[in-house]
């Protein structure tokens, strides 16, 4: 079967690998469509791996169910790469995404494959059926959605309160949508992209702040005096941490949700930013299999529409340009492989 091995942002080969086999309580996954996570794009956490086949977020066809799967030839799946125990402390307390199973687990090869091999415990707590109202590239969203779904929750977002996100590429433009459709107030975003601002804008922002403003005293305007009850930190920009330190409301969240370059530390004031205000810092990582189903949920009623986000639709062979697409971040905001083109 053919593959994407990745080797780096900037070398992405297509290459042959032998077509996995099913075995008893194992499905094999036609991949359909397979989305490309900003995750895949950052290389230092990569290199010392390299060379493999990234792709975890999937949807495709079973071809092959082994024996003890309640699943057939012909279902339309998606699945989780990473799936928790649900018994461990951490599990059992609400951080199924702490879970140590979860950091080991994940299918064969990656979904940017013509095939994947789903093994025993993913195809038990990770796999998806697809309604037919719900296509294989909008299943890509699940995934990330659910990522999403986990943040929120973790920030303690509520109805009707403000919200400021942080950078609006992928990842922030369904965190506005997401806000949008569970009914958050005033809901600003900042990017320096104009392309990126514009989109954040159509995907639900009431306000799109460019991020070399003023952003603070922008938001006070926009919310009669007050900062953001919820701040979503979406980039892993140093100078975008620091003014979105600035942004919390007292008593409110300040929640990071995507990593920054490695070995970066960030300097923190207690007295100005916590004691007195009540304010909490959040991180998040992940999603829950509860997480998932709820993603789908919400796309398949069409409460959360993600389908314009797409913005390149790609063949196997043209992966290294989706890679480049994904990390320049230009004008691009989701991009999908299709393994089967």
């Amino acid at each position: 079967m053919r593959v994407a091995m990745y080797y780096s942002n900037n070398d992405v080969r297509l290459e042959e690998m032998p077509r996995p086999r099913a075995k008893d309580k194992e499905v094999l996954v036609r991949v359909m469509a397979s989305g490309i996570c900003g995750s895949d794009v950052m290389e230092w956490y990569r290199r010392n791996k390299v060379p493999l086949v990234l792709g975890h977020e999937i949807a495709g066809e079973v071809v092959e169910a082994g024996k003890g799967t309640r699943y057939n030839v012909g279902d339309r799946v998606a699945a989780s790469h990473h799936v928790p125990c649900g018994s461990c402390r951490y599990c059992v307390n609400g951080h199924e995404t702490a879970c140590e199973t979860l950091r080991k687990t994940n299918f064969y090869p990656g979904g940017f494959a013509e095939y994947v091999l789903l093994p025993p415990i993913n195809v038990e707590k990770g796999v998806y059926a697809l309604p037919d109202k719900v296509s294989y590239e909008e299943a890509t969203f699940i995934e990330p959605l659910a990522c999403i779904l986990r943040a929120q929750r973790r920030a303690g977002l509520k109805r009707g309160q403000a919200l400021l996100v942080i950078g609006s590429g992928i990842s922030g433009l369904l965190h506005i949508a997401l806000g949008r459709a569970k009914k958050a107030g005033l809901i600003v975003a900042t990017d320096v992209n104009e392309y990126r601002m514009k989109a954040a804008k159509r995907f639900g922002a009431d306000l799109v702040v460019n991020g070399k403003d003023d952003v603070p005293a922008r938001l006070r305007e926009a919310n009669s005096g007050r900062t953001a009850d919820c701040v979503i930190v979406t980039t892993g920009s140093v100078k975008a941490i620091g003014e979105a330190m600035k942004c919390v409301d007292r008593g409110g969240t300040l929640l990071f949700f995507a990593p920054t370059d490695e070995g970066v530390t960030i300097p923190l004031s207690i007295n100005d930013f916590f004691w007195r205000n009540d304010t909490t810092i959040a991180t998040s990582y992940a999603g829950s299999p509860e997480d998932h189903l709820e993603a789908l949920r919400l796309i398949g009623s069409g409460e959360v529409k993600l389908r314009d986000m797409i913005t390149h639709r790609l063949p196997l062979a043209e992966a290294q340009k989706g890679f480049k697409l994904v990390a320049q971040g230009g004008e691009s905001i989701k991009v999908i492989v299709e393994p089967q083109k």
